[in-house]
């Protein structure tokens, strides 16, 4: 029996993972990614030195079992997050940061060596030239003479088979489908709260890791901001240095000059004129990521809808699936989860064919 030919949307790490499982088991596949580079919410930037500074998906634990399966698969390597013994602590804005102990015995967290690109990297190397196509918006699905057609601003491509590996409120606010979606599915995927959609994310590179001297920290929770957690990113070893952290979601209409400005005069008031001395600054403010995030229309609670068993059913007689870190019931809105949903959707399309 000829394996079907499948059409992918999106080249983040379920569109890659799934690609990689499909053409590893002899399937016809290609991916269709709107940005000009792979890797959706995985994005490592690199100072002038080579630091590693992730401004998307950071960090597994524990209990992604599945994204660490691929991992070894790949040979993508994890290290343990430094996190040390204290954290910085704001309980609000009258009052001042404090030094305290960070609980014991917390279940560990791991980063990427190399930064999380890395396995978006070694994913690419796996799945052969020429199958990715960058540049490719998709606009509409259809069916035509039993396959369906995915029309992008510049081209056509006819499939057996379409997986959208698009955050769910983003594919319904984009891709328009002939014949129509169903009005349940449409109100669950206008509804699905998309991970990361309102993060702001910024990384400042050093030359060492003052922040890991005695009575010190790189770890922060604050209820004051605007950076409201920031974490030691330092690569393997201490060696470029860097931090991490998130802001408060506010700050997305400031100026960049802005954020920085703010980030600065607070990471003075715990590390003093040092804080000054980074090498570089970079941010990802993921709101204003077109192919990420599309704005809701009501207050959605975080991870809402994310996992809900009707992206488990495919569509269109059973040629169109959804995959996606927010369609996975277990690790929803995760790079496991984003692993597992890929995997799931790989499952119900061997049994078919």
């Amino acid at each position: 029996m000829n394996r079907p030919s499948v059409v992918i949307i999106g080249g983040g790490l379920s569109g890659l993972t799934l690609h990689y499982l499909l053409r590893k088991d002899g399937f016809d596949s290609v991916i269709l990614e709107a940005r000009d580079r792979v890797g959706g919410r995985i994005v490592t930037a690199k100072d002038d030195k080579g630091a590693s500074i992730d401004l998307g998906a950071t960090w597994l634990g524990p209990a992604h079992k599945r994204l660490q399966a691929l991992m070894n698969e790949l040979k993508v390597a994890p290290f343990e997050q430094h996190m040390g013994e204290k954290a910085i602590y704001e309980p609000n804005s009258m009052t001042s940061h404090q030094i305290v102990t960070l609980p014991a015995g917390q279940q560990p967290s791991w980063r990427i060596r190399g930064g999380t690109s890395a396995l978006i990297q070694a994913l690419c190397n796996n799945v052969g030239a020429g199958r990715i196509h960058t540049g490719q918006q998709v606009r509409k699905i259809s069916e035509k003479n039993d396959k369906l057609l995915v029309v992008t601003e510049t081209a056509e491509f006819g499939a057996d088979i379409v997986v959208s590996t698009l955050p769910p409120k983003l594919l319904w606010e984009c891709v328009t489908f002939e014949p129509e979606l169903p009005k349940d599915i449409s109100e669950i995927m206008s509804t699905t709260h998309t991970w990361m959609g309102e993060s702001i994310k910024f990384g400042l590179s050093y030359d060492h890791p003052f922040w890991r001297e005695k009575e010190s920290t790189g770890t922060v929770f604050s209820n004051a901001g605007p950076i409201t957690e920031m974490y030691d990113h330092s690569d393997i070893g201490g060696s470029h240095a860097a931090l991490i952290g998130f802001l408060n979601s506010s700050y997305v209409s400031l100026t960049r000059d802005q954020r920085l400005e703010k980030i600065l005069s607070q990471l003075r008031s715990y590390y003093g004129e040092r804080t000054d001395s980074y090498r570089n600054y970079f941010e990802l403010v993921w709101a204003n990521e077109p192919f990420t995030y599309s704005p809701y229309d009501r207050h959605l609670l975080p991870h809402h809808n994310n996992g809900h068993e009707i992206y488990h059913m495919p569509l269109f007689d059973g040629t169109f699936f959804m995959a996606g870190a927010e369609t996975s019931s277990i690790s929803p809105g995760y790079m496991d989860g984003a692993v597992r949903s890929s995997e799931r959707v790989f499952k119900q399309i061997k049994e078919q064919f």
